[in-house]
């Protein structure tokens, strides 16, 4: 497990380089993260190095290069324990990583951004992103993406009823849309939900 100045260091590194298409210099990685000195970037540099992250060829002035397990530590967030949404807890240290591409990424994930606030009280809010797992069935009560006549998409909660499907909004101002079950496709299952705060 890497820390976190380490981590920034690699994110640095491959922000760089996907701008210029060419390593950075120690010098430009320092300017990257805002840092004047560059001696406790060189021993995260050589850490990153001993530990597979990057490769760096000795005496070139461009010579960090990111490995694949460095590009893989970038899909990755260090998870650092548990926190608490009601009593506080004690909080205890974790020692593990929170894999972003298997969360995220992968061939039959897409992502959406929400509009309108028919979902709000399944904390789905006007703005946020959607992460959904294409598949075209779902099981009653999953939240999905339907889509209507070939036409109209929208995400709400499934519940099938014989040969008609109820599309379930999660705001009580809102109506439940009812549909013949041939005129809604499935196109996938809400997995995950992205926010930002300013």
């Amino acid at each position: 497990m890497i820390t976190a100045g380490q981590h920034k260091t690699l994110g640095a590194i491959r922000r760089f380089i996907i701008r210029h298409d060419y390593s950075p210099s120690l010098a430009e990685i320092a300017a990257e993260l805002g840092l004047r000195s560059k001696g406790s970037l060189r021993k995260h540099v050589q850490a990153l190095a001993d530990a597979g992250y990057l490769q760096v060829a000795p005496g070139q002035h461009r010579g960090i290069r990111l490995t694949p397990q460095g590009e893989a530590s970038l899909r990755s967030l260090p998870l650092l324990g548990r926190i608490a949404a009601g009593q506080p807890i004690e909080a205890i240290p974790g020692e593990d990583t929170l894999n972003l591409s298997e969360f995220l990424l992968g061939p039959d994930r897409f992502a959406l951004r929400v509009q309108g606030d028919s979902m709000v009280e399944a904390g789905i809010l006007d703005g946020d992103t959607v992460i959904i797992k294409r598949c075209n069935t779902a099981e009653n009560g999953d939240i999905v993406v339907a889509l209507i006549d070939n036409n109209e998409a929208t995400l709400k909660r499934l519940r099938r009823r014989g040969e008609r499907i109820e599309l379930i909004p999660a705001n009580a101002a809102c109506q439940t849309q009812v549909y013949p079950a041939e005129r809604v496709q499935i196109q996938g299952v809400l997995v995950g939900q992205l926010r930002t705060y300013p």
